[in-house]
This record gives C-alpha cells, sequence and structure tokens, in this order.
C-alpha cells in the first residue's frame, strides 16, 4: 500500500527554528525527523511514499531525492506560495495517490504494526479507517467520540466531554473520499474527518500505545529525549 506523508506546513510553532528549514528536516539524533518516519515505514514493508509538500519544499527533495539510497520509492507533490492545508494537499496529489493509501502527519510518530491496520482495512472495507487512542486528555486534548466500531464525532476546535479518544495521526483512505475535498482551496483534512463522522462513515482502529509529535517545542524535546535514551524499536 502507498503511504502520504503531510509535510508542507510552515511549523509556525517552532520558529525561529524552522524559519529557514522545513519542520521534517529538524535534526534529531543527527539525523531529520522525516528520516525516522521513513525507516518506520519501511520496517512495515511500504516502499512507495509520496510526499506532500509546500514550505522550503527544494531542501527535502534535495536531500532524499528519488529515496535510493533509503531503498524506498518517493514520489512528490509540491504545493505553491499559496499553502492548501492537510486536506487540500491530498486534493492536489490526487492524480499522484493509488486507489486506496495510508496518511501519515509530518510531525507524528507512531511505532505500531501498520499491517494490522491494513489487514482491518482489507477485511472490512470501511470508506475511512482512523487510527485513535484513548487518551483521556493525557497527551493532547482529546478530539474524538468512538462508539461502537466508528467515530461518531471529530472535532479538533470544539471539545465535547465524552470526547476520550484522539486522533492517532495515522488513517486509510481512498481517492474516492479524496474527491469530496474542494479542488484549489484550503482545507484542513481533519474537517473531512468531521464531516464522515457525521454521515457515521469513518471507522475507529484503536491502538494501545501512544503516539509521538515534533510539532510544538514540548514534543519536539519530548521526543529527542526518547531518541537519546534509545527508546525506539
Amino acid at each position: 500500500m502507498q503511504a502520504v506523508i503531510l509535510a508542507g506546513g510552515l511549523a509556525t510553532r517552532l520558529r525561529p527554528l524552522t524559519e529557514n528549514l522545513p519542520k521534517c528536516l529538524v535534526n534529531i539524533g543527527g539525523r531529520p525527523f522525516l528520516e525516522y518516519q521513513l525507516e518506520l515505514l519501511k520496517k512495515n514493508g511500504i516502499n512507495r511514499i509520496l510526499l506532500c509538500l509546500g514550505h522550503l519544499s527544494e531542501m527535502v527533495r534535495k536531500y532524499f531525492q528519488g529515496g535510493e539510497k533509503f531503498g524506498l520509492q518517493l514520489t512528490y507533490s509540491i504545493e505553491d506560495e499559496r499553502l492548501l492545508g492537510t486536506g487540500g494537499a491530498l486534493r492536489k496529489a490526487l492524480s499522484l495517490l493509488e486507489k486506496e493509501f495510508l496518511v501519515l502527519y509530518g510531525d507524528s510518530y507512531l511505532d505500531f504494526s501498520f499491517s494490522e491496520m491494513i489487514e482491518h482495512f482489507e477485511e472490512f472495507r470501511p470508506v475511512a479507517l482512523l487510527s485513535v487512542y484513548r487518551n483521556q486528555n493525557q497527551w493532547d486534548r482529546s478530539n474524538a467520540v468512538v462508539e461502537k466500531g466508528y467515530v461518531k464525532a471529530y472535532d479538533k476546535k470544539n471539545f465535547l466531554p465524552e470526547m476520550k479518544h484522539i486522533d492517532a495521526g495515522l488513517s486509510i483512505l481512498s481517492r474516492n473520499v479524496i474527491r469530496e475535498i474542494p479542488s484549489g482551496e484550503f482545507y484542513d483534512l481533519a474537517d473531512l474527518y468531521k464531516s464522515l463522522a457525521r454521515r457515521k462513515l469513518l471507522q475507529a482502529y484503536e491502538i494501545k500505545q501512544r503516539f509521538y509529535e515534533v510539532g510544538s517545542p514540548a514534543g519536539l524535546q519530548e521526543f529527542t529525549a526518547l531518541i537519546e535514551q534509545g527508546g525506539l524499536t
């Protein structure tokens, strides 16, 4: 299965570190963060990867090129000066997407068996499948209501007391779902999830381990400490 990494944001929360450096190239333990994500995908047998880039994209392309030295096949979708958001970036990349694909945020790291989630998707054939973690506001604010195997409600902006789960940063989508996103407009992937949940079309895949993120100074510090302590399997 193809994997798509959304790495086109401006990373304003990490400035001045990301003033002249894309977030996915932030150095952690002597390597750019994106290299850890690619290594994780390769470990899970996923070799075809599409990178959706925007801010300082040429730096990423120069470093990773076609992915040959990593044993991967990398392709790129580049936003112009007007950024389109996570959902808009997927819509722009529509012609490069396979029929079904994994989606990862460019600043998150979730170390678990992707093959189990893919097998679940292939067995039950949901319209969309979202990884969720029973967070209960521990690591970040919970943003999903999960009931009977489905995401009943999803909202990153408006918290509901019944929200006990959080989007764990990995989903499986299809080209047909991406066609719902308006072309050429700014659109957040969270709005697609919210719409799918409202229509009872977003199936939940509950994971048992937490994810890490490097989109905030605190998250970057925590992931750096994890690397320095040899915490990755």
